[in-house]
């Protein structure tokens, strides 16, 4: 009768046990790292300022078709204990130019808004609604094509207008802070411009770097 007979089992290496507890320590430490993180992001209080600058993308104004590109600058303070109601301003100008067959028109539109806020925080950001209320100064210039090459000069070639409109827009906001004070911001949404008193729909969209002291 064959007799079978159990192999002693291998006793793990110093090495192996080095290498698991290692890996035990990693793991806590991450573990421990993130909660941290989390605890920090939970126990900081919300920011009061919330200052942010950058791209602005908008169809424009006055033009009907185009689209409208330029800067932007806003400012936003909170106003309530828990952060959620702010209030501020913004400032942006952006720039469009169209071209026909007999003329090329140029719109240059400055917006300036009061702006109310409501925003809902979550961990190191922040996301919202922002109503801004206010008018835009459109700056508009034509020339006519081909018109140096005909002769024609001052107004015969060119011309300029310029017009304030009421405007407002409802925008989506999303704050995030990256590194400490520092972070980026997307907003987006409906405008809405009153041009000899009928209403103009359109749209307006930023990205930007975040400043929150």
């Amino acid at each position: 009768m064959a007799c079978i007979t159990a192999s002693p089992l291998r006793r793990p290496s110093a090495t192996h046990r080095q290498a698991e507890v290692v890996t035990l320590v990693l793991v806590l430490c991450s573990a421990g790292l993130v909660h941290a993180q989390e605890m920090e992001a939970a126990a900081q209080p919300p920011a009061r300022n919330t200052l942010d600058a950058g791209l602005v993308l908008a169809l424009p104004a006055a033009l009907a078709t185009g689209m409208s590109a330029g800067v932007g600058v806003g400012y936003l303070r909170a106003v309530t204990p828990g952060g959620r109601l702010l209030v501020g301003a913004r400032a942006a100008w952006s720039t469009a130019t169209e071209y026909t067959l007999t003329e090329t028109v140029r719109n240059d539109d400055i917006r300036l808004r009061l702006n109310i806020a409501l925003q809902q925080i979550v961990g190191r950001g922040a996301f919202g609604l922002r109503l801004g209320v206010g008018a835009t100064t459109v700056y508009e210039g034509r020339t006519r094509a081909q018109g140096s090459r005909a002769g024609l000069e001052g107004s015969a070639l060119s011309s300029s207008t310029w017009s304030l409109l009421p405007a407002a827009e409802l925008e989506g906001v999303v704050f995030l802070r990256v590194w400490h004070a520092f972070g980026m911001s997307v907003s987006g949404g409906p405008t809405l411009h009153l041009i000899d008193g009928s209403p103009r729909y359109g749209w307006s969209s930023g990205l930007g770097l975040l400043w929150q002291p």
